[in-house]
């Protein structure tokens, strides 16, 4: 896999600062309360993290399956075959719909569509 960086440019760099930088344009915004977008972005660069240390842990633990060595060149140089990186896919999209449940649902009840007046009206009325 070629990298897009050289490593000497990566000690270099200040991953702080990096971290901190502002992307161009406005901030998408999904619901009505920013602390709520903030979290989503949150949970959405956390997510990214753990599925790449869980590719990285299934690399791992088919080096040892296979008896190569584990190493960080094996690790960076392992390349998965056709099943096994269809099993990542399956893997990685249950470890998504488990955690974004919660936000799907929330999204699924804004699209809902509300009842109009009338049948809010005469539903208090009946109580």
């Amino acid at each position: 896999m070629e990298r897009l960086w050289r490593v000497e440019a990566v000690s270099e760099l200040d991953w702080i600062a990096r971290a901190g930088a502002k992307a161009k344009g406005k901030r998408p915004a999904f619901f009505d309360d920013p602390a709520a977008d903030r979290m989503l972005s949150m949970l959405t660069a956390l997510i990214g993290e753990v599925s790449v240390m869980r590719q990285r842990l299934d690399t791992v633990e088919r080096l040892l399956d296979s008896g190569a060595p584990v190493t960080r060149a094996a690790i960076e140089a392992y390349t998965p075959d056709t099943a096994a990186a269809q099993e990542r896919g399956e893997l990685i999209r249950d470890y998504i719909a488990r955690v974004m449940r919660g936000v799907q649902q929330e999204v699924e009840a804004m699209a809902a569509p509300e009842p109009a007046i009338e049948e809010v009206s005469a539903a208090l009325r009946d109580m």
